[in-house]
């Protein structure tokens, strides 16, 4: 969760005291851990929509803490406190309401979030009695609410018009988000590229840290001299080397310059967790982001009515164009049939939460989804050991791709497989696996698998009986 787009953590971990106080700490599922705030914080005789905007506030405020790492970032080893003068209730062993505990299994996957930012909103409250604040008030929810206000219009009260609901969103194990391994000169993988788009902005505010030029995951000179300069200012071993000291140093200032752990924060945009946004498209466009568009669109057509299949021609036409407008429409934007960062947002995290409920391993003759985020160089998960299976499958009928070691790890081996690949279907070199590329291996490979004939000059170098 903290490098990436957000997701539910199964569990949290909770500090019975104030930071710094000698108390335990406390392990328990998410869910559980909502409903006990919620029945710790407000009152369940209130009304229905006064609860529910309470519990999206805390649900956001709890995600916030966890995704921006703000006690771990410090040397902690925990989540989040009990301590309300900077965090929320939670009372251990205490009874939960019924009602709390029916809407908690209804809205703990639940979150806002700004519009055109990933993370979850600090959305922080009060009780609006005793004490007030710039956040939400829990009394003033329920004077709200019994004027007749839903959920969403009483947190747009509070926290303005330029908030989204985030519902359905994925749900995955927490793990710290340090490299296991110190990265150095010569590394390549999505931490760097995480390390240097962190850097980059942190030299906003100290302009005496080099700009890295290119924040491609790939740990070259002008990476080392940025990472030595930053633990220069801030009193580090200066060593160049990023290590779990240096990497949490960075994440901690980079949550201070963009306000992260604030209600007007900065926010953190797309492009700053992912290649996936190509930026905005529309009627005329060609390409392959055209192509993923359209990739995306087919796969959420088979889930929702409302969204058409589309033709994955690259092409951006009137009819990609209509399926984008019935999209925006499905979920509630501004049907322009423009592809800006809303859109590509709510398409991503629609495809997202589907793909999330798929097994996402290797069985024989089994095609999997793209899984959502690009592959390529440094990239080290299951995600791509499912590729190289996939490779090495269709690399026995086609000899110009050479086998790689299926160690879900993709290097340099694993890159130029994918290049022959991309070159014997015709598509863009990049030597990365979007969700074109993954689509076209994919299908090959059912067809390999499932002995279809492959049409006449369809794949130059094919070999049959092979």
């Amino acid at each position: 969760m903290p490098t990436g787009t957000p997701t539910i953590p199964e569990y949290i971990t909770v500090h019975l005291g104030r930071p710094e106080q000698n108390a335990r700490n406390v392990t328990l599922p998410f869910l559980d851990y909502v409903a006990n705030v919620a029945s710790s914080e407000i009152y369940p005789t209130w009304p229905e929509n006064a609860i529910r905007a309470n519990m999206y506030a805390q649900i956001s405020f709890a995600l916030n803490r966890i995704y921006t790492e703000f006690y771990r970032s410090r040397g902690y080893d925990f989540d989040i406190t009990n301590a309300t003068s900077i965090d929320q209730s939670f009372v251990e062993g205490r009874d939960i309401f019924e009602n709390i505990r029916e809407l908690a299994g209804q809205l703990f996957d639940s979150y806002i979030r700004r519009q055109g930012a990933i993370e979850p909103l600090f959305a922080v409250y009060c009780d609006g009695r005793r004490v007030t604040c710039d956040g939400l008030s829990q009394w003033g929810t329920v004077e709200l609410a019994e004027q007749g206000m839903t959920p969403y219009e009483i947190l747009t009260y509070y926290y303005g018009n330029n908030i989204d609901l985030v519902t359905d969103a994925p749900i995955a194990n927490t793990t710290e988000s340090a490299p296991a391994v110190p990265l150095r000169l010569g590394s390549a993988n999505d931490q760097v590229r995480t390390a240097q788009i962190r850097l980059n902005r942190i030299s906003q505010n100290y302009p005496s840290i080099p700009k890295i030029a290119l924040t491609d995951g790939v740990f070259t000179q002008d990476t080392e001299a940025a990472v030595r300069r930053f633990q220069e200012i801030f009193n580090l071993t200066a060593d160049g080397v990023i290590g779990r000291s240096t990497w949490y140093y960075i994440r901690r200032i980079y949550n201070g310059v963009k306000r992260l752990n604030e209600i007007d924060s900065e926010g953190v945009t797309l492009e700053e967790v992912t290649q996936q946004y190509p930026g905005v498209l529309r009627e005329g466009d060609s390409g392959n982001a055209v192509a993923n568009l359209q990739y995306y669109l087919n796969y959420l057509s088979g889930f929702y009515d409302t969204i058409p299949p589309v033709t994955v021609d690259g092409s951006f036409g009137a009819g990609t164009r209509a399926a984008v407008i019935d999209l925006q429409n499905t979920f509630g934007l501004v049907a322009d049939g423009i592809v800006g960062p809303l859109t590509w947002e709510a398409m991503y995290d629609a495809y997202l939460g589907i793909v999330s409920t798929i097994p996402l391993q290797y069985t024989e003759g089994n095609v999997i989804p793209f899984p959502g985020m690009i592959l390529r160089l440094g990239s080290d998960s299951d995600d791509v050991r499912v590729l190289q299976e996939y490779l090495n499958y269709v690399a026995r009928s086609f000899p110009t791709i050479t086998p790689v070691s299926v160690t879900g790890y993709f290097g340099p081996r694993t890159r130029e497989a994918v290049i022959a690949f991309q070159e014997l279907s015709g598509l863009p070199v990049s030597g990365q696996v979007s969700a074109i590329t993954w689509e076209a291996l994919t299908d090959l490979y059912s067809d390999l698998y499932n002995g279809q004939l492959l049409g006449e000059g369809q794949y130059p170098g094919f070999e049959t009986g092979v």
